[in-house]
């Protein structure tokens, strides 16, 4: 199933292997979230541990969640805020100098829209990119399969479910570019 998942393919994620991978993830998980402020070595040692990949000057706030920790790759000098939510069943890829305000959701999950798979536990993912520089506001939620362009801002509260080109400004629900990063358009 894990082959399956990371493929993009339907699976159950109640495979016993996926299951360790998810348990091995949530518990170095609980240690990151139960550090306390001034564990800054510890946090870094735990990230390094949890995510697949993490840049040197990255910030994580606690609470952090995700479900393995180990397909999230975070870019140097990026900043998440606390309350993040980064589904990883696919790849989850930050880049450089982002910055994310609190509440934001990187989920790359996904189910079947067919009622007989959903009831018979099958899901699956698609990858999310976030380009270098990117600022998404309190609240967003980046759908599945979804890349974010380099130094695009997403407006709080907003839902992307298409990508966003680099050097723009997008806002809504859905999310719709209004304008150039550079001034009106």
């Amino acid at each position: 199933m894990r082959d399956r998942m990371r493929a993009g393919q339907l699976y159950k994620a109640d495979d016993p292997v996926l299951r360790a991978d998810y348990e091995q993830g949530q518990a170095l998980l609980h240690r990151y979230n139960a550090t306390q402020p001034d564990e800054d070595a510890l946090r870094k040692e735990l990230l390094l541990q949890l995510l697949g990949s993490c840049a040197d000057a990255v910030t994580v706030q606690p609470p952090f969640r995700c479900d393995y920790g180990r397909y999230i790759h975070i870019g140097e000098g990026s900043f998440v805020n606390y309350d993040a939510i980064f589904l990883d069943v696919m790849p989850i890829r930050v880049g450089a100098g982002c910055q994310f305000a609190p509440r934001v959701q990187l989920l790359t999950a996904t189910h079947p829209v067919e009622p007989e798979a959903r009831r018979a536990g099958w899901e699956s993912g698609s990858p999310v990119t976030i380009g270098d520089n990117v600022w998404l506001g309190a609240g967003v939620i980046v759908c599945p399969g979804v890349t974010v362009g380099d130094n695009s801002v997403i407006g709080a509260g907003s839902v992307v479910v298409k990508d966003i080109p680099a050097d723009v400004v997008a806002v809504g629900s859905p999310a719709r570019v209004v304008r150039s990063v550079h001034g009106p358009s």
